[in-house]
Formats: C-alpha cells, structure tokens, sequence
C-alpha cells in the first residue's frame, strides 16, 4: 500500500487535536454509530483537563487507497524532547496556524526543527471562522518566520489551506466549498512524498525507536519507523545504543501498526511504515533495533539540555501519610526513574543524603504534570524552589535566556515593560501593535526573572494579558535577580485554624487557608503585607465572658482564601520554603519547621 507519514505542529490551543478528530471521521475510521470522545487523542486525564498534548500520538487514516499515517506532536516547549524525535519517523509536516493569532513561539519552536531536517511543510490557516481572523496577515507571518529560520527556497514555495477544524472543512481558497477535509487530504497525498525507505525493503532490518510504552498484556513496546527491512512476529533482533554498543538480543513477540485509533497485529513491519514492536526488556528511545548482522546504529537526534532542576523529597510534615499511600523515598525514587526512562527530556539524580531527588527538565509545566500525575497516583512529596541550570562556556558563567512573546492590552504596556526590563533584567527585542487595542511585546529574559512571573503578570494585566515563553540561548550570567518581595505568614501552633483568629490576622495580608483547617508549626498560613516574615496564631479563640454588651459580638466575615494551583504554588515559594504535595492538599511549608532551626540557618547563610 502507498504510504505517507505526516506530523501535525501547533502552538498550544490552536486546534491541532480537534483537527485529528475531523481527519479521522472523514475517513471512515470511525464506525457510523461509534461513541467517540471529543479531542479523541488526548488520552490523558490532564491533557483533558488543561486542553494540551503532552505525549506525542500516532494513527493512522486511509484515503482513496493510500494510508496516511499521522502523528500529533505536543504544542508545548517544555514537551520538545517528545517532538524532537517524532520529526524524524515522518517525511512531511503540517503547520497549522490560527488566522486570527498568526505563528506563536511553540510553533517557531517546533518548525524549526522541522525545517532543519529538510522537511516540507504545508501550512493550514485555521479558525479562519472567527470574527477577528486575518489569514493573509497570518501567511504573510509564517513565510517570514519560514524566512528567519532559514527554509529553503523549496521550503518557502510551500502550498496552503484555510481551515475550520471545529466546523470539519478545509479548502485551497477562502471562498471554497467548506463542505469537508477531502482538499487537506489530497494536498497531503500530493506534496508529501513517499518513504524513501520503501526501497529499501530488501536489506536487513533496521529501525529507530522513538516513542517508549507500555502495554499491560504485552510489556515493554517501542514505536518508530521501519529505516530498512522487514520484521515479523518470532524474529530474533538486537537493540544498539546511539554509539553502536550491543544492548541486548530478543525475540519479537508482537509487531503493531496503527490502524485509525487501536492498534492492530500486523504479519510483516515494512521499510517505510511507522510500527510498534514488543518483546525487548531494556531497549529505550533513540536506540536502534536491527537485525544480527548489523553494526551500524541510525543517527538520532539529540536532546535539547535541560534548563531547570527541581528537587523531589519525602513529606516530612507532621500531617504525611494521611491522604497519600506512597510516602517512602524508595518508592518515589522507583516512579521517577521510571519516569526518565520514557522522557528522555528529564534527568534524575540522586542527592548524598538518599531521601531526596534533584530532577532536571525543561520547564515549570513538565515539572508541574509529573508532580500532578504522581499525586494522582497516591504519593505525598515535597517539592524545592526551581533552580536553573547554569553552564560554564569557556571559562564564564551562562545562564538560559527566554524568549517571551506577551500579548497585552495597550494600558498594561507599561507595567509589564517595566517589570521584565528592571528587576528581571531582560532586554525589551520588538514592540508593535497587534490589533484591536493589543501590542504584541517581544523580549529576552533570563529564566531565573520568568519563574514566579506569571502570577504577577496576570495581577498586571487584569487577567488580559498572554504570556508565551521558549528557550532562546545562553548567555553569560546577569547577576542576581530579586525574588518575591513580599514575606510570609508562619502558623506557630499545631491545630486546627479558627476563624476569629483569622479575621484579626486579615490586616496583616492575604489569607492561604480558610478556617477549620488543620495547620502545623512552621507552615505557611498567609502573605504579609510587609517584606519580613511574622509568626502568628491561627489558633486563638474568642475570650468568652458572661457579661453582654454592644460592639463585643460583631460579626465575623472572612475574606475567601487564596488558593494555589500547583504550579502558583511551586513558583511563589522561596528557596527557604517547600511545597508540601498530598493527593488532597496543597500546602506551603518552610524548609525548617522549628522557629530556633529556622534562626539559626538564616545566621549560617549570613
């Protein structure tokens, strides 16, 4: 059968998935009563929830005879270690753009590494449906990112469509027909090209993994392209590292390949077409499987470093192990390196004390989903401040630089300029208008100014404003950065908090806590209104006497609580605090819980 392998990039909510589902239907892999999920490949529970690819998806569709296999890849940058290998299982890419925002940073970020590879893109403008879409502004933008990232002149002479994936239709001119996906199928079948690999079906066989799984029937399972070759279920392979070294020697005991959205056992992998082999027990991502007689590993891609460090410890609280099962530090130790075993873009090191883990990646939302998902799977930890990673070039210090892309209402420009040029030491790069009374603010910041921002930012800009980051480069380091400026409420009593004693501390700041929650010394209960910290009280009652009188029984009214998300929490803290992480609760602690400990380390840190 004619094959084409295709890759689908977007910035994050620009309808990447909703789009997968449209192809999907239209091309009868769907049964005609069949129940199906909307945003089908986002299989996940918090991809669902937060409406963002975290793992790259493969499926597969057939059109008028030929099949086409498709690969959905995450919009987000901190998730780049999954699409740097996805580019290279396929021979054409997708870029869909929306009409009305034009090409955001993820998407810069993905095409680069697209155009790089030397593969063509087809560009779909979509949501051109909207009220506020301009798609000739938003083609005219992605031939000069193409430009900017240096495409070639065959790259740049892409073809393009307009699009509406939530209305199921894509069409060569914006008054077309708008009565389904056939036009997007046929360019694809057009302009991609067939796998080279197909001819060379007849070698032995080789193939480079790329995505690592897992099956609860089957085990351990690998997906990639076959680069060579033909394999079928009882053939006896090898795995090679990316240097060439023998891994291990198995038996194939199943071979997979994507038919719509399950995946079918097929008799025979083929040169050219996207599989998914099980039967090994160590191979990973970027090692190549191949037959006997082949020495040569397949050239993978390597992975982009990581640029901050988070460290994972168990919760020493004097509430742990009430809400979470999995509280000992062998056991979080067992998840995270099993963890870094399927993502290739973290690191997990362990700490000379043993009962906690400095775990390195790409960004406070990667760090963010693999916290969420370990509290949903019952284990209570402690989580640091993020640090950034620092190298040294050359002798000098460098630190990452990101680049933040923020669109605001023009009356905030100001506040959010000053903020990220001043104490955050990043240099303003471009600043023009973006339409409808928004300027689009363009800057290099250091990593070490943006952790913690976005909190701020959203208080800046009324909740308007949008804030996009990605990893720029490194640059020698800028000196030290002031963190948060305002101090912290600290709980000195165990027990459970009271709402008079509440209500008289709600002068001295915003409230964490509401009443009726238990509490412990040492824990942070609320944000002073001055930049020291202050222990106070939450447990004091009202003196009750037996005499009445006017004005003594007034009414207590408290303030709703601020209540942080995980990742508001993580960023707000300071390097002598934690977040404390139970499947129930979020709580903020300081590192020392004892006031004298706490005393006597601020004297040792001078």
């Amino acid at each position: 059968m004619d094959i084409r392998n295709i890759a689908i990039i977007a910035h994050v909510d620009h309808g990447k998935t909703t789009l997968v589902d449209q192809l999907l239907k239209q091309s009868g892999s769907f049964r005609e009563n069949q129940a199906v999920a909307e945003r089908v490949m986002d299989s996940n529970d918090i991809e669902r929830e937060r409406g963002i690819t975290i793992l790259a998806k493969a499926t597969s569709v057939e059109w008028k005879g030929s099949r086409i296999n498709i690969v959905d890849t995450p919009g987000h940058a901190d998730f780049g270690g999954e699409v740097e290998r996805i580019l290279s299982m396929v021979d054409g890419v997708c870029l869909l753009v929306d009409a009305a925002e034009g090409p955001m940073p993820q998407t810069k970020f993905v095409t680069s590494k697209a155009l790089a590879l030397g593969l063509k893109p087809i560009v779909v403008l979509n949501k051109v449906d909207k009220p506020a879409a301009d798609p000739d502004n938003a083609l005219n933008e992605v031939f000069d990112l193409f430009a900017n990232l240096g495409a070639s002149d065959e790259q740049l002479d892409f073809p393009h469509l307009y699009a509406s994936g939530i209305g199921g239709w894509a069409d060569e001119t914006l008054d077309g027909p708008r009565q389904d996906m056939s036009a997007l199928f046929d360019m694809v079948l057009r302009h991609v090209e067939p796998p080279k690999q197909v001819a060379r079906q007849d070698e032995p066989f080789q193939m480079l993994a790329t995505t690592l799984g897992a099956d609860p029937f089957i085990g351990r399972i690998l997906t990639g392209r076959v680069e060579a070759g033909r394999a079928k279920a009882g053939d006896t392979i090898k795995a090679l590292s990316r240097d060439g070294e023998r891994i291990e020697q198995f038996r194939i005991s199943k071979v997979l390949a994507f038919r719509g959205l399950t995946q079918a056992p097929i008799d025979e992998a083929v040169a050219g077409d996207i599989v998914t082999i099980a039967g090994m027990s160590k191979a990973t991502v970027a090692d190549t499987l191949c037959a006997l007689d082949v020495e040569t590993a397949l050239p993978a891609q390597p992975i982009d470093p990581p640029t901050i460090s988070v460290t994972f410890g168990i919760n020493d609280s004097p509430l742990a192990g009430r809400d979470g099962n999995k509280v000992q530090s062998r056991v979080i130790r067992e998840r995270l390196m099993k963890e870094a075993e399927t993502n290739v873009a973290i690191k997990v090191e362990d700490t000379p004390g043993g009962d906690a883990f400095v775990v390195s990646g790409r960004g406070e939302l990667q760090m963010g989903v693999l916290i969420e998902n370990m509290r949903r799977e019952g284990f209570e930890l402690s989580i640091s401040r993020p640090r950034v990673i620092f190298q040294d070039i050359d002798g000098v210090r460098h630190e990452p630089i990101e680049e933040a892309i923020i669109d605001v209402d023009d009356e905030y420009t100001g506040a959010v300029i000053d903020k990220l040029t001043g104490a955050r030491k990043g240099d303003l790069v471009e600043m023009k208008p973006a339409g409808h009374g928004k300027t689009r603010i363009v800057a290099h910041v250091p990593s070490r100014g943006l952790i913690g921002y976005q909190g701020e930012f959203m208080t800046d800009t009324r909740g308007n404003g949008v804030l996009n980051r990605i990893f720029h480069s490194w640059a020698p380091y800028k000196g030290p950065i002031q963190g948060r400026r305002q101090g912290v409420l600290i709980s000195m009593e165990d027990g459970v908090s009271v709402a008079y004693a509440l209500w008289n501390l709600e002068e001295r700041g915003k409230m964490f806590i509401g009443a009726q929650e238990q509490v412990y010394q040492g824990m942070i209960i609320g944000e002073h209104s001055r930049d020291n910290d202050l222990e106070v009280n939450p447990l004091k009652g009202k003196k009750l006497t037996n005499v009445r009188a006017s004005g003594t029984d007034e009414a207590v009214r408290l303030t709703p609580p601020v209540r942080m998300s995980l990742e508001e929490a993580i960023a707000y803290i300071d390097d002598d605090e934690l977040v404390e992480v139970t499947p129930k609760s979020i709580r903020l602690r300081k590192r020392h819980l004892d006031p004298h400990e706490r005393k006597r380390q601020s004297r040792a840190d001078g």
